[in-house]
C-alpha cells in the first residue's frame, strides 16, 4: 500500500508558476466571462434587488463545486482555499445598478427601462467571479499554503450608507486579513492599473433639505413665504457659506442632484425640496460637517419665514488604501499585466462604500482601465458608458494573483 502525502505537506508550486495557472484559466474563460458580464448588464437591478444578479454568481460557484453563502436580501459570500487558514484574503464586488437611462446603443443593452449599468458594477462583479473560479483550480495548493479566499459579492454599494453594512453585520468580514477591490475607471486605458497609497476617495454625505411654507399667487408674493425663492438661496448661499467655514483643504463639495418645488408657472407652491451630497477629502472634516450643514440651512432660510427640515444621512467614508496591500497589488499587476501597468492615480471627490470595510482591515482599491485605447472617454453614472470589455479578464487574473502576492510561505508579505 502506497502511503498518501497529507495535502498541507506536499511541495507547493512557486508564486509565480501558481499565478500562471490562474492567469491561463482565466484565458481559458475568457468567452464565459464575456457572456456572464452581457447577461448582468443586460439585466441590471438597483440596490437591495440584486436577485438575478446573486443567483447568476451563485450557480456559477456551485457548479465549481464551491459553497455559496447567501446573504439576508441579496448578496452572497464564498469561501474557498483552507478551512482554518494562517490568512484570509477577501475579493470584493458590488451588484448593483444605477437607476439611469441606458443610452449605449450596445446589442446587450439594458432591457430594463430607467436602469443600467452605469458605473461598471457588472465588470466588478465578473472580475471576482472569475478570480474566485481560477482560484478554486488551485484550491489544494491554497490549502498546502495556509491560505483562504472570501469572495464578497455585495449589494447596494450606490445607496447610502451602503451595502458594506449589511455584508459586516452579517459576518462577511469576520477572519478576513486583507481586502482587494477594483473599480472601472474609463479615463484610463485598459491593461492599465491605477494605484496609490492612502485616501484615494472621499467622504460622501447625503444632503436632502425640505422647505415649506405659505404658499399663493405669484403676482402676490409678499402674502406668501415664496419658497422657490427660499430654496433658490439654499441653493446658492449654502455652498458658499460652507466655504467660509471650512478649512479649503479638505476639498469639501456640496453639490446639488435634484430640485423640485412647483408645477405651474403663475403658483408659489408651500413645499420645495433639494438632494445633493457633500463630499470631502479627510475624516477630520467628515465628522463635523452634519452639524454645521443644518446651522447654515437655518441661518440662510431665516429672513424668509419657511420651515427648514434637513435631513443629513453620513454616506462613506474616504477608501484609505494600505500600503502592504498596494504593493501586492503592484506586483500582481505586474505579473498579469506587464511591468508597465501600473500607473500613479490621485485621490478623487467619488464616494465608494468599500471605505466601511477598510475602517476594520486592511486593504486597497485598484482603478481598473476601461477606456479603449486611442477611443473616447467616458464619465461614470452616465448611461452612454462603454467599458472595452478586455478589462474583465483583466480585472480577474489580477485579483486572483493579489491573492497569491499577498502571501509566502510564512504568511503575509
Amino acid at each position: 500500500m502506497t502511503a498518501t502525502t497529507p495535502p498541507e505537506l506536499q511541495p507547493v508550486p512557486s508564486i509565480d508558476d501558481l499565478i500562471e495557472r490562474v492567469v491561463q484559466t482565466v484565458e481559458g474563460r475568457r468567452d464565459d466571462l464575456v457572456q456572464w458580464r452581457r447577461t448582468i448588464h443586460r439585466h441590471p437591478e438597483v440596490s437591495y434587488q440584486e436577485h438575478q444578479t446573486t443567483a447568476l454568481v451563485s450557480q456559477r460557484m456551485q457548479e465549481a463545486g464551491l459553497v455559496v453563502r447567501t446573504l439576508p436580501g441579496s448578496g452572497a459570500t464564498v469561501d474557498l482555499g483552507a478551512a482554518e487558514p494562517r490568512v484570509r484574503i477577501a475579493l470584493r464586488a458590488d451588484l448593483d445598478a444605477l437607476p439611469v437611462d441606458e443610452m449605449t446603443g450596445l446589442p446587450f443593452a439594458s432591457r430594463k427601462p430607467g436602469v443600467c449599468h452605469a458605473c461598471g458594477h457588472d465588470v466588478h462583479t465578473v472580475g471576482v467571479l472569475g478570480a474566485g473560479l481560477a482560484l478554486a483550480a488551485i484550491e489544494e495548493e491554497l490549502v498546502a499554503l495556509g491560505v483562504g479566499v472570501r469572495l464578497i459579492f455585495q449589494p447596494a454599494e450606490e445607496s447610502m450608507p451602503g451595502g458594506a453594512h449589511d455584508v459586516m453585520a452579517a459576518g462577511g468580514l469576520d477572519g478576513v486579513d486583507r481586502l482587494f477591490a477594483v473599480h472601472c475607471d474609463p479615463s484610463v486605458d485598459v491593461g492599465s492599473i491605477g494605484l496609490k497609497v492612502g485616501p484615494i476617495t472621499a467622504a460622501s454625505d447625503s444632503v436632502h433639505v425640505t422647505l415649506t411654507g405659505r404658499g399663493g399667487h405669484t403676482s402676490r408674493p409678499h402674502l406668501t413665504q415664496d419658497i422657490t425663492y427660499a430654496l433658490g438661496k439654499v441653493i446658492t448661499d449654502v455652498p458658499a457659506a460652507l466655504s467660509r467655514r471650512l478649512d479649503p483643504r479638505s476639498g469639501t463639495a456640496l453639490v446639488w442632484g435634484a430640485v423640485k418645488a412647483g408645477s405651474v408657472a403663475n403658483v408659489i407652491p408651500a413645499r420645495g425640496e433639494c438632494v445633493g451630497t457633500l463630499r470631502m477629502l479627510d475624516s477630520e472634516t467628515w465628522d463635523t460637517a452634519g452639524p454645521l450643514i443644518k446651522e447654515i440651512v437655518q441661518g440662510v432660510v431665516a429672513p424668509y419665514g419657511v420651515t427648514a427640515e434637513v435631513r443629513y444621512v453620513k454616506g462613506v467614508p474616504p477608501v484609505d488604501n494600505d500600503a502592504a496591500t498596494v504593493s501586492a497589488f503592484t506586483a500582481a499587476a505586474t505579473a498579469v499585466a506587464g511591468p508597465t501597468s501600473v500607473v500613479s492615480t490621485r485621490q478623487s471627490l467619488g464616494g465608494e462604500d468599500l471605505g466601511w470595510y477598510l475602517t476594520k482591515v486592511p486593504g486597497a482599491m485598484a482603478r481598473l482601465g476601461t477606456r479603449a485605447p486611442g477611443g473616447p472617454t467616458y464619465e461614470l453614472h452616465q448611461g452612454d458608458l462603454v467599458v472595452d470589455e478586455e478589462a474583465i479578464g483583466i480585472a480577474a487574473k489580477l485579483l486572483a494573483a493579489c491573492v497569491l502576492t499577498s502571501v509566502d510561505p510564512a504568511g503575509l508579505v
